[in-house]
């Protein structure tokens, strides 16, 4: 029979995707971060950090979703809203760790968003920044907004380049953390005030990248398109129409698909889950929770010499506009930042203008960097991207940084 309160804030069956194939009787590397310190008579020692557990005993708090009212107990949320959400989210997240253009199946879209906004909200962390967010310290308060909020980042995810990463290459493979659902901003360090306890650089500053890994060797990576656009503004800025809770489009040919990470890239990866992680995180070799070892440098702004999380940008169409036609005649408008024709800043001429401009020089930027061979490839027409740009075409995106050089990026200042 099921135990309801043995809370897995990290699902067991999601647990298991990062176990390789073979994984009966698999154990975890599982490494506490912050281990207990035990007093005994007066003896005082840490506890082991580095365990050998199954995925059963890893990522759970006994009656972390149990509510309590005087002495009546209920465990249904995890019973009924959890095993919903795990249900739709599996399926998802093997669809999504699989997918391959020109496939599109809008119901594996949704339940992935739903998945990933429940399950960034749903881990120890996730709960006190929910708790934090919504001004309340009750812990049955803080699960019913869980229930209320569960879509609260799927707007703003819905318009984001997705980025599908491959680590297959790559002898090191992806870790697991205690809060999966990670974010990363280059100017808030680990110990800036955006970083601190549960809290996690907001989905809205235009320069935060989400990343969710979905199996040992597949990651979901999402960039605000606004930051694609113009990475050379403040990453603190505030995305173009934050508002939560809102109708947004998905243009499921704009998923790049493609990139393989070297070594260091998954180590980089790697650093950032684990320095983002509240308490815990697992491998499946012991060598991988130890990702600094592994990475020329450890500044924050500077992995994957300040690229890692990016798209290509020549692989990302520079739209204005998106227009819905439906069979009684009727058209719906959106911009590409979600804002419809009466918003007073649908389809802003002055902010196109300009990310015209440092789109362009970022195109340039990028072809400079990395060459001819592309990161991610999307879809277009009725085929993928070149997967290298001729040499003319190359020329032309070396064109694009020169002409528009005024628009390199300045340092980032670091904010404690």
């Amino acid at each position: 029979m099921p135990d309801y309160r043995r809370n897995h804030y990290v699902p067991v069956w999601y647990q298991r995707r990062f176990l390789g194939n073979d994984i009966s009787g698999k154990k975890f590397y599982y490494l506490d971060l912050d281990p207990d310190v035990v007093v005994s008579g007066r003896r005082k020692y840490k506890r082991n950090a580095l365990l050998r557990w199954g995925p059963r005993r890893c990522f759970y708090e006994r009656d972390l979703y149990t509510t309590k009212f005087g002495q009546w107990e209920s465990t249904e949320i995890e019973e009924k809203f959890f095993g919903r959400i795990d249900s739709v989210g599996s399926a998802a997240i093997e669809y999504w760790s699989h997918f391959k253009h020109p496939s599109a199946d809008p119901e594996s879209f949704k339940d992935l968003l739903l998945y990933m906004s429940t399950q960034k909200l749903r881990t120890p962390k996730g709960l006190d920044y929910l708790a934090d967010l919504v001004k309340l310290s009750n812990k049955n308060m803080v699960l019913i907004k869980l229930q209320e909020l569960q879509q609260l980042f799927c707007a703003l995810w819905t318009e984001c380049i997705w980025s599908i990463t491959d680590a297959s290459e790559s002898k090191t493979k992806f870790i697991l953390s205690d809060h999966p659902v990670t974010v990363y901003n280059k100017a808030c360090f680990p110990l800036s005030k955006w970083c601190r306890g549960h809290r996690d650089p907001e989905i809205w500053f235009t320069g935060t990248h989400t990343m969710f890994p979905l199996s040992l060797e597949k990651m979901l990576v999402l960039t605000n398109l606004s930051w694609v656009r113009n990475p050379y503004e403040s990453p603190f800025k505030i995305r173009p129409n934050p508002k939560l809770f809102r109708p947004a489009m998905f243009n499921f040919l704009q998923i790049q698909t493609g990139r393989s990470l070297t070594e260091v890239e998954v180590s980089e990866i790697n650093y950032v889950l684990k320095r983002r992680a509240r308490r815990y995180i697992a491998a499946e070799e012991k060598s991988w929770l130890y990702p600094e070892n592994d990475i020329p440098t450890q500044h924050w702004d500077k992995l994957g010499n300040g690229y890692l999380f990016m798209p290509d940008p020549r692989s990302v169409t520079f739209s204005t506009e998106i227009i819905i036609d439906y069979d009684d005649r009727r058209a719906d408008f959106f911009d590409e930042y979600g804002r419809k024709p009466w918003h007073a800043d649908y389809k802003n001429k002055d902010q196109e203008g300009k990310e015209w401009e440092t789109f362009h020089a970022f195109q340039g930027e990028f072809a400079r960097v990395f060459g001819p061979r592309r990161r991610g490839r999307s879809f277009e027409g009725m085929s993928l991207d070149n997967e290298e740009d001729s040499p003319d075409y190359h020329a032309y995106h070396l064109g694009l940084e020169r002409k528009f050089r005024k628009f390199r990026p300045r340092r980032i200042k670091k904010r404690r």
